[in-house]
């Protein structure tokens, strides 16, 4: 964090001071939640949970260095005492980032996001220091957190916004004020809490409603694919750029196809000029998402060569989102478990597809959460797709919706040992571990509560250890 004396800290978020000897002494790190990660000169902002309260480590916190805890009471320490945490950390992000010198660039969607940031901030780490939402972080909490990571040397702060209801995106926006915004898509992801894709839309609009008009030098940069989204350019008063196939996009791709390997290869075009793009991520959607990197980044001055060069070396930076290892038996797994929506899933499925020419395909699937009255319906759709991309089984892992995931594959036409529903990531694991064979490919995918990135883990462990079956 850009250094600030405990005094301004305490006036900027409204707080009173207690057991500071010396309110001039200022927070020189960063600021932290986790009492593990507190090093010198750190802010500890003490957060009561369910299991945990913050304010029960504040002495061990300053002990490791930090200079005070932000909490709701004394603690004996050096702290600051406010009445909200959460809303302490939004006043201080919003101070911190009014003193940058950094631009801002936000932006949301309903699949995509985290991949979608991890490539811009690649790019654009290549042209000034670059500093962006680690991981999913995008909420309440972990934007400010973000935000507050940014120093003097910072030129460009990259920021996912989530949402799961109408307001908080403009609660997000009023917290770290974007110059520009991206909106990806409107999809399924929790529909069920929204209530339908126009209140998704609604929402996720809320963006480019918050971005400076375009004399003020803002830009929204919106979907041209997603009809959704597309309509957002009459929500906004900054200059807009569409990316995509669709013949109005400023910047768009042309021959995209897939490497034998599945990664997808196309011709770059933006306003300035063209360039070749062979990405090491894997599965066609990431098209899209190289596309909303490149017109960010073309946007903030970039050449269509410096884009294109930047594209072509970066990688994944989150875990559990299409990561590929190739064991020493040959078996590939790819594991994108962090979560998952029909969206997100069809794009994954078709991967694993394009990735299995010739080779045997597992799809090992579960739980798409959050979508209410849809559920049947899109999880019927998954498993349907499985069968029309020729994925060679099927194994739907828990419940009711694994359960579902297997009738839509038995109704499109995928009987015997094409398919099956197992009750838990134990009992996929014993299924792989028994009839996985040397060059299969497996794609393993749930939403986040089902945690089948445990059986990503045992398979790679599995393969380490020699245990596959030789048939």
């Amino acid at each position: 964090m850009i250094a600030l004396s405990l005094a301004e800290i305490a006036e900027v978020v409204g707080g009173q001071t207690h057991d500071i000897p010396d309110p001039s002494v200022q927070v020189t790190g960063p600021v932290v939640r986790d009492s593990r990660e507190a090093v010198p000169g750190s802010l500890f902002a003490a957060f009561a949970g369910e299991r945990v309260d913050g304010h029960d480590y504040a002495a061990a916190v300053v002990e490791a260095g930090a200079v005070a805890v932000l909490g709701t009471r004394p603690v004996g320490v050096p702290a600051i005492v406010v009445d909200d945490v959460q809303s302490a950390l939004g006043a201080l992000a919003r101070h911190v980032v009014r003193r940058l010198g950094a631009t801002l660039v936000a932006l949301t969607g309903s699949a995509g996001k985290t991949s979608t940031k991890d490539l811009i901030a690649q790019v654009l780490q290549r042209k000034a220091p670059t500093v962006f939402t680690p991981g999913s972080l995008n909420n309440e909490i972990g934007l400010p957190l973000t935000a507050l990571s940014a120093t003097e040397e910072t030129r460009f702060l990259v920021l996912e916004m989530g949402a799961r209801g109408i307001g908080h995106i403009s609660y997000l926006a009023g917290l770290t004020p974007p110059k520009v915004g991206l909106v990806l898509n409107v999809g399924s992801a929790h529909i069920g809490e929204f209530g339908g894709r126009e209140q998704i839309a609604q929402a996720k609009g809320e963006l480019v409603e918050a971005l400076p008009s375009e004399a003020e030098g803002g830009t929204a940069i919106l979907n041209a694919d997603d009809p959704f989204v597309r309509a957002m350019a009459a929500r906004t008063k900054a200059k807009v750029i569409f990316f995509g196939e669709s013949g109005e996009a400023d910047v768009s791709a042309e021959n995209v196809r897939l490497t034998d390997s599945g990664q997808p290869s196309f011709r770059l075009h933006t306003p300035s000029g063209a360039s070749d793009v062979t990405m090491r991520l894997y599965g066609e959607h990431h098209v899209s998402n190289a596309l909303a990197a490149a017109a960010v980044a073309h946007e903030l001055g970039m050449s269509a060569d410096e884009i294109a060069v930047a594209l072509s070396e970066a990688g994944s930076l989150s875990r559990w989102r299409m990561e590929v290892t190739e064991r020493p038996d040959g078996v590939t797994i790819v594991n994108d478990a962090y979560n998952a929506n029909p969206e997100s899933m069809r794009a994954a499925l078709r991967a694993l597809a394009a990735m299995g020419k010739g080779r045997r395909t597992w799809a090992v699937l579960g739980k798409m959460a959050e979508l209410g009255d849809e559920a049947l319906a899109e999880h019927d759709a998954v498993g349907r797709l499985a069968v029309r991309l020729n994925v060679s089984k099927l194994v739907a892992v828990g419940g009711r919706e694994a359960a579902w995931l297997q009738l839509g594959a038995y109704n499109e036409g995928s009987w015997g040992e094409e398919s099956v529903h197992v009750s838990d990531a134990q009992a996929a694991v014993d299924l792989l571990r028994s009839e996985l064979r040397p060059g299969d490919v497996v794609l393993v995918k749930a939403s986040r509560s089902v945690g089948l990135e445990s059986v990503a883990q045992a398979l790679l462990e599995s393969g380490a250890e020699g245990e596959v079956s030789a048939r």
